[in-house]
């Protein structure tokens, strides 16, 4: 069904199979009722599934941008770290270092 929604032809509904969707379309024009466009609630349905292709794509879209996001994040975060890891140690080094005397919260 992708296919035909993303070349912008008709889904083939019941008794339409081994039709084409221009077969379809031309039969449409000459004045034939084909079974897809007879009533409003199969016109309803056949929204419906084209909105659900739509929304699977936007979906994998929306996920690979989430993924690009957080992938930037991450590096910024790792990269900002190691500036700190790196000022950290070499503050040690030279001296100055932690002068809490090594307990958590700065204790005695």
């Amino acid at each position: 069904m992708l296919e035909y929604v993303a070349s912008g032809k008709r889904i083939p509904r019941r008794g339409e199979v081994g039709l084409t969707s221009d077969q379809i379309e031309h039969f449409e024009d000459l004045g034939y009722i084909m079974s897809g466009s007879r009533h409003s609630r199969m016109n309803a349905i056949r929204m419906r599934k084209e909105n659900q292709i739509y929304s699977a794509e936007e979906k994998a879209a929306l996920a690979m941008l989430n993924f690009e996001e957080n992938k930037r994040k991450e590096a910024k975060l790792l990269e900002d770290m190691r500036q700190l890891v790196d000022k950290t140690l070499g503050g040690e080094a030279a001296g100055g270092g932690f002068a809490g005397g090594g307990t958590v919260g700065g204790g005695a």
